[in-house]
């Protein structure tokens, strides 16, 4: 093995991993406009989502950069999701207990 092929992904690796990063979010935009059914407008909005969050991801896939630092980046962003996720969640617990207390009150 030469140096260059221990020092991170390849530029086919990276390539792999972008194209579908873009892929993801092509047929995720292909489902949401789609006129058949509402499970695959479904599908297609969770894939939006998914796909708007591993965007993030390709300004790292690049020849040389370690794969390591991409699945880093990605459990980061994960990670901020799950936070904002559970921040939305208590939001909307503590509305609902706040507006509880209105009517009854």
């Amino acid at each position: 093995m030469s140096a260059n092929q221990l020092s991170g992904m390849s530029r086919g690796q990276a390539a792999a991993i972008r194209n579908a990063i873009i892929a993801l979010c092509f047929i995720a935009m292909i489902f949401v406009f789609q006129p058949f059914t509402l499970s695959l407008y479904s599908i297609g909005m969770v894939l939006v989502v998914v796909g708007g969050l591993a965007f993030n991801l390709v300004p790292l896939c690049e020849p040389g950069r370690p794969l390591r630092s991409v699945v880093t980046a990605g459990l980061w962003v994960i990670a901020i999701l799950l936070i904002v996720f559970a921040l939305a969640i208590g939001s909307a617990v503590l509305y609902g207990v706040y507006l509880e207390a209105q009517q009854n009150g």
